[in-house]
């Protein structure tokens, strides 16, 4: 089964990729550019950039060495440094006959960290058994930026040449603080501008419990992504001396006040069409509650079935979850601090504003103080661009076939948000086929399922084709 899949998609390669002498070698080359995107794939994801280890410029400098080999000239590789970590802009020319600004290519190089005790396996080896490879950004990111640094590694080897520039840019600091990712989409925009860019690090498609495609979903938009620090301070004392008012009791009754509070059921255009393709796959109780919900946003009993799965309710109402903890200084004294960091995902239309005043009524205690951090950014909704969705539509039917493709909102956060602020529409089109069961971004023992590796070797190749070639 598996040499049929890899010989179809091979037959649609040949006839998308223009130049005899490219069809010609298509078997050998498919089988070169498997091997590279693995190799690759393997060195990265053995390379630990999360926060603070500063090795994102590591990565980058091996991925710019590798597409330098490939033909790229220096003049069009560029490494920004930014602390201790960097972005990567790399610029592939094309002979300017669609009279067009480039399309921009987007993805990020650092990944949340991994604690090896935590882990059944190395998070920074990549590792495999018959299903699945397995490291920290298997997923989240490092999938979508080898796939797209081997693809233009592929398609300068073999001679092709866009009708209009190509850019990659690889941010440094996504699951952190976005510098790199605000550098590129508002302060090197020389190197960044653009019609509009694709997204590697969302988007892609559903797979049913049994392994069939459901849908494939492009992100056109996304939640606006802040976090909140909850602090109670206290004179403390001696923990043989325990005193009515407690740092820590005051600060579990506020997140308890939080947890307990659902808001609003919201809807929109995307949400409410990507309910109902789901709704018509999936079948069932949760199903008929995602169709009901689609032909009536105010059906809150639909509503809530569906939110009792993890992976919809975020695109039903604005969240919020406490992520961290920190207080105390001693066992043997009472705190004199307690902090939480809340983390929310805003439905577009929402002020950060409103969602904070709401929290601190639901608190309802002075002595709790609210902080926001970093500068949370709300993004507009991009259009769901017919050409993107023609081009993914070929990239994917020779794996999956003609299922439904439409646009999503998305509820966590990506480097879309900034690129849209600043003007570049974005739409994201993983190549990841996947079950919502197998999705551990961020979380212990991540994995990608190799049938989605070698499935979407040719994802990028096929939508470049359609998108910039002649």
């Amino acid at each position: 089964m598996g040499n049929f899949k890899r010989n179809v998609s091979g037959v649609l390669a040949a006839m998308v990729l223009s130049g005899v002498g490219f069809a010609a070698s298509q078997a050998d080359e498919k089988s070169d550019h498997a091997a590279k995107t693995l190799e690759i794939y393997r060195t990265v994801i053995g390379m630990r950039t999360a926060k603070g280890q500063g090795n994102v410029p590591k990565m980058a400098a091996y991925l710019a060495s590798e597409l330098k080999a490939a033909g790229f000239a220096d003049d069009d590789i560029h490494i920004l440094p930014s602390g201790k970590t960097a972005a990567l802009v790399v610029r592939y020319r094309g002979d300017g006959s669609a009279d067009k600004k480039p399309i921009l290519f987007i993805g990020h190089m650092d990944v949340v960290d991994a604690l090896e005790s935590d882990w059944v396996r190395p998070p920074f080896t990549l590792t495999e058994d018959d299903t699945y490879y397995y490291g920290r950004g298997t997923v989240d990111n490092k999938m979508g930026v080898t796939n797209l640094t081997s693809t233009f590694i592929r398609l300068k080897k073999a001679g092709f040449v866009p009708t209009r520039d190509l850019v990659i840019a690889f941010s440094g600091d996504e699951e952190t603080g976005m510098i790199t990712t605000r550098m590129l989409a508002y302060d090197r925009r020389d190197l960044t501008d653009a019609e509009y860019a694709l997204n590697s690090d969302a988007g892609g498609g559903d797979l049913g419990p049994e392994g069939a495609a459901l849908l494939y979903g492009v992100q056109a938009a996304e939640k606006t992504y802040v976090s909140f620090e909850l602090t109670v301070r206290n004179a403390g004392g001696h923990s043989s001396r325990p005193r009515k008012d407690n740092a820590i009791y005051e600060l579990v009754d506020a997140l308890k006040a939080v947890q307990a509070y659902h808001f609003p059921i919201m809807s929109n255009d995307l949400t409410r069409q990507i309910f109902r393709a789901t709704g018509q796959k999936v079948g069932g109780k949760e199903g008929a509650a995602m169709i009901a919900f689609a032909d009536n946003p105010n059906n809150i009993d639909a509503a809530e079935i569906i939110a009792e799965d993890p992976s919809f309710v975020g695109s039903l109402r604005t969240t919020c979850i406490a992520t961290m903890l920190r207080a105390g200084h001693a066992e043997n004294a009472l705190p004199q601090s307690a902090t939480a960091t809340v983390n929310c995902r805003i439905f577009p239309g929402i002020e950060v504003a409103t969602v904070r005043d709401k929290l601190q009524e639901l608190v309802g205690n002075d002595k709790v103080e609210f902080v926001t951090l970093d500068e949370p950014v709300a993004s507009p909704v991009s259009p769901v661009r017919d050409d993107v969705v023609a081009a993914v539509k070929k990239a994917i039917q020779p794996r999956y076939g003609d299922i439904p493709v439409m646009g999503y909102m998305e509820s966590g956060g990506t480097d879309g948000m900034h690129f849209r602020r600043a003007g570049i529409p974005t739409l994201a089109i993983s190549s990841i086929f996947m079950k919502p069961s197998d999705m551990f971004a961020h979380g212990l023992n991540e994995r990608l399922p190799k049938k989605s590796f070698q499935g979407g070797l040719d994802h990028w190749t096929i939508i470049i084709k359609e998108l910039a070639g002649h």
